[in-house]
């Protein structure tokens, strides 16, 4: 017998990539719906791919004290969520829910961190991350894998893809991003330590933990004088990075998240009102056709084959301030 999937989505990173795929498309009322429109692609075909009983949608709520506290330039640097696509929040937690999706979300954690923390709660399940945000592949097992959103659909990435990408483990993740830092999370690295310098000192010399607190044990590694003086640095990333697993307490006696059937005449309705004539037309259910005019741009038929730029964003309870997070594409 298979086992039990739970999807988890990372919703902030896949709002706003959808509101970077296609930029100005409107619906007849000259209404911003770029962002919905995708958002919409995106959950239909994640609803044909990976079906599933179980799943929920996070949300980042507010600044994370306990990493201000660390660092307070944490995420300092992120600019408030553009008023184009603040317009279009409630149709989007609209369509979220039209999909039959739980919203959850909790002050002082973010979604990353919730989603680690359900990956922990409901062992008996197989995970599936949707995100391409890179801090997630620190969860990344033999159980749970990640979902990366690209122009065919979706890239699963397990252990190996992990390794192929970064060059290291899942388990040595927070180390390796530690040494690299994060500028989208305003989090400087340690000077002169690059991906293939960083990959290659933690598989050879093994993870920090194992060295940091006795750099002896690092002998003549090459990386020694740029590494030795910015071991704080190091630190410090390391419990920026690393993902907080556990629940609120008002969480912890929680059932597995359970997905409600899609509303499909919900759903349909969301597409005539605002023009989705192509994502009608991939509706499961026979639908009469509605002479509608066309939203203005385009409307693409690939999940994002208009995508510029991958990225991620943290947002409050209220989807006010979001910062922005523009790496590589996937």
């Amino acid at each position: 017998m298979a086992a039990k999937q739970l999807v988890l989505i990372d919703a902030y990173s896949q709002i706003f990539r959808s509101f970077y795929a296609i930029r100005h498309l409107t619906n007849a009322n000259g209404e911003p719906v770029n962002a919905a429109f995708v958002f919409t692609k995106l959950l239909l075909k994640l609803d044909k791919m990976f079906p599933s009983e179980a799943g929920a949608m996070l949300f980042d709520c507010g600044k994370v004290q306990f990493r201000s506290q660390i660092h307070p330039e944490y995420k300092a640097n992120r600019p408030p969520m553009p008023d184009d696509l603040k317009s279009q929040m409630p149709l989007i937690r609209r369509i979220a829910g039209a999909f039959g999706w739980e919203m959850m979300q909790h002050e002082n954690w973010e979604a990353d961190d919730l989603i680690g923390a359900l990956c922990l709660k409901f062992p008996e399940y197989d995970v599936q991350i949707v995100s391409s945000d890179k801090d997630l592949s620190q969860l990344v097992d033999d159980r749970v894998k990640m979902l990366v959103p690209s122009n065919a659909g979706f890239e699963s990435r397990g252990t190996a893809e992990v390794v192929a990408k970064f060059g290291v483990s899942p388990d040595l993740i927070v180390d390796y991003l530690a040494l690299l830092g994060d500028a989208s999370d305003n989090i400087p690295g340690v000077p002169g330590i690059g991906p293939k310098s960083a990959a290659d000192l933690l598989n050879t010399c093994g993870a920090a933990a194992g060295w940091m607190d006795e750099p002896e044990k690092l002998g003549d590694c090459k990386y020694c004088k740029k590494l030795l003086p910015h071991l704080e640095v190091l630190r410090r990333n390391r419990e920026l990075i690393r993902l907080r697993t556990e629940l609120p307490d008002t969480w912890k006696k929680m059932e597995v998240p359970v997905r409600r059937n899609p509303d499909w005449a919900e759903i349909a309705a969301i597409c005539r009102e605002n023009q989705f004539n192509s994502i009608l037309k991939e509706l499961p259910e026979s639908l009469p056709e509605v002479e509608t005019a066309t939203a203005a741009g385009n409307d693409a038929d690939d999940l994002f084959a208009f995508a510029a730029q991958n990225v991620a964003v943290t947002a409050d309870c209220n989807d006010n301030a979001v910062s922005v997070e523009q790496p590589e594409l996937f």
